[in-house]
């Protein structure tokens, strides 16, 4: 939306500074400015900015604030296609503080991670909380909430509970439409929120490892992209069906490297990039879609391919024809950087302003009742009554012999379905250190209803003590990884005191903490104090044994039942081949 106080394209001023005829208010000078829409560097022109937008580049020279570049790039403003703010664990206000000084200066966020605890309220929290930044927070519509019947949120929305957020001009889409089943089998209530999101606007995908004839009833039924590719013949065959592809990089999963082979000049324009979810250390030490575009040029991309992928092509996909390029009318939201082999934004703009330089955010952010009401609404932790160490216990079946166990890979989202000889001490299925078999656990902790799924799981390779969380995508019930019952107990007792968060604990002892407090995903601190918190978290693990540099981020994807091939659920383990809850005695 064009801001109150701003021209809008068609005011006379402004195409009076779009013919030369007039002043611009600012002039960037002297730079190399990168045209994602020939694939090409136009040398030493100008950009001409009135108010929030781009007048014209060419051979301009009259402003009331000049800015000489000095030969460095001037490129639009990166975007991320889709994106969890939850999984930053900041509100949008601290987030962009961080972000800003990447190049980010829009987001299309999927609030479906605090939906899935507070419901619309949660949606309406943070799309209030994003009001009148300094980036283009657009919206997608939860399509999922939960994300399959096989596990226990704190709400569920229909279709009717959606079709109001669609008055709000920056909601752009239907968010990840994660249950492809439904959509393929064509169960009613789910074809009824596709039908809301191709009525209003467009209807994001989701669906890993889908090809063939499902893919084809998928791609009819009208969902237009994809993010959970995982190899170039997937990808191929989602752009051949019509698809757009987000090639994602983000804290859990990294698909940047397989997936570039998949990009050629004839198709490059149906990509886009997307981080999913990051992390907060993640996005303020390695960057945003700035590292992903770094990586990817690393790898042998085309620069402006790179840039193009991460601006033009996602304002295309949402129809945002105001955005993504350094052209006449567009918004001035603008990067600027020293190399195009290796994109580190020096100065941000947006919408004609500064609001980062060299590293630093400069913007303005107006104060907002967003935490006050956050921590009203509450959404923390409710254990079942009478949970003890023994609650725990998996008692082994007459005869049982082997088990299914997850096999958790820390940089994808895909685990393995492995079946495995068991552990079995004194009737009961045991952690098995000798082959990194530790115990899981998922608890319903929304309503207190008792529900607890127990399994095991491979890849987190510690030896002592537990680790807890209450972010286990999506319905974001509490989960807690052990290598005994006492201290995943007391991991689960210490996030029900702070009131949900993470946790490391060793000798029935928390030494580590991590408090978030809003909805049990979010910090209610400033983005730097939260940022410390976490490195102390993440400090904690050697205690423990463990030499994975995040297993917070592999952790909060076990219980999501949408994502192949084994993950746990408050209802049990569940084979997300199958889509069902699943025996853990083979």
């Amino acid at each position: 939306m064009t801001p109150s106080n701003q021209p809008d394209r068609t005011d006379p001023e402004f195409l009076a500074v779009a013919r030369g005829d007039a002043p611009a208010d600012l002039l960037l000078t002297g730079g190399r400015v990168v045209d994602v829409f020939n694939r090409r560097v136009i040398e030493n022109v100008s950009v001409a900015i009135k108010g929030a937008r781009i007048a014209g580049v060419g051979n301009y020279s009259s402003a009331a604030e000049v800015i000489d570049v000095g030969g460095d790039y001037i490129a639009p403003g990166l975007i991320d296609a889709h994106m969890h703010v939850e999984s930053t664990m900041m509100l949008p206000s601290e987030f962009v503080q961080v972000s800003a000084p990447h190049g980010t200066t829009g987001v299309v966020l999927d609030p479906h991670e605090i939906a899935n605890v507070l419901g619309i309220e949660g949606i309406r929290l943070l799309m209030d909380d994003a009001m009148g930044l300094p980036m283009d927070m657009m919206f997608a519509a939860s399509s999922c909430v939960p994300s399959a019947p096989l596990e226990t949120s704190g709400a569920v929305l229909s279709a009717s509970d959606l079709a109001p957020l669609f008055d709000d001009s920056r909601v752009v889409a239907l968010a990840e439409m994660m249950n492809f089943p439904g959509v393929v089998n064509a169960v009613p209530d789910v074809l009824e929120k596709v039908r809301l999101g191709l009525q209003e606007r467009i209807v994001d995908g989701h669906c890993p490892g889908l090809v063939g004839s499902a893919l084809q009833a998928y791609v009819a039924a009208g969902v237009c992209s994809d993010h959970e590719c995982t190899t170039a013949e997937e990808a191929h065959e989602k752009i051949r069906s019509g698809m757009r592809v987000y090639i994602r990089e983000g804290s859990a999963a990294r698909n940047v490297e397989a997936l570039l082979a998949a990009v050629t000049p004839e198709n490059a324009h149906r990509f886009c990039f997307c981080t999913d979810d990051r992390h907060p250390g993640d996005l303020q030490d390695e960057g945003h879609i700035d590292h992903v575009i770094r990586k990817a040029v690393r790898l042998g991309l085309d620069p402006i391919t790179a840039i193009a992928m991460g601006s033009l092509h996602v304002a295309d996909h949402y129809r945002r024809p105001d955005i993504g390029g350094v052209a006449p009318g567009r918004f001035a939201d603008l990067i600027v950087f020293e190399s195009l082999e290796d994109i580190q934004p020096n100065r941000v703009f947006f919408r004609g302003s500064l609001v980062a330089r060299d590293g630093a955010f400069i913007g303005h952010i107006a104060p907002n009742d967003t935490r006050e009401r956050a921590r009203a609404l509450g959404g923390g932790v409710t254990l079942p009554q009478g949970l003890t160490a023994d609650s725990l216990r998996i008692a082994a079946s007459p005869g049982a012999s082997s088990i299914r166990v997850i096999g958790m890979d820390p940089h994808q989202l895909l685990t393995a379905h492995l079946i495995e000889p068991s552990k079995i001490v004194d009737g009961e299925h045991r952690v098995d250190l000798s082959r990194d078999f530790l115990k899981i656990a998922v608890i319903e902790r929304h309503r207190g209803a008792g529900n607890m799924g127990l399994g095991f799981v491979n890849g987190f390779v510690f030896d002592r003590g537990a680790i807890a969380s209450t972010i286990g995508h999506d319905a974001h019930n509490l989960v807690v990884v052990g290598a005994n019952d006492v201290d995943m107990l007391a991991a689960a007792r210490t996030l029900e005191r702070i009131g949900g968060g993470q946790c490391v604990v060793v000798d029935g002892e928390a030494i580590a903490t991590l408090a978030l407090p809003i909805a049990g995903l979010m910090s209610d601190k400033p983005a730097a104090d939260l940022i410390k918190e976490q490195a102390a978290l993440l400090a904690a693990l050697p205690r423990i044994g463990c030499t994975l540099h995040d297993p917070f981020m592999p952790l909060s994807f076990l219980p999501l039942p949408v994502i192949p091939s084994l993950k746990i659920s408050d209802f049990g383990l569940v084979d997300v081949d199958r889509f069902e809850v699943t025996t853990l005695e083979v």
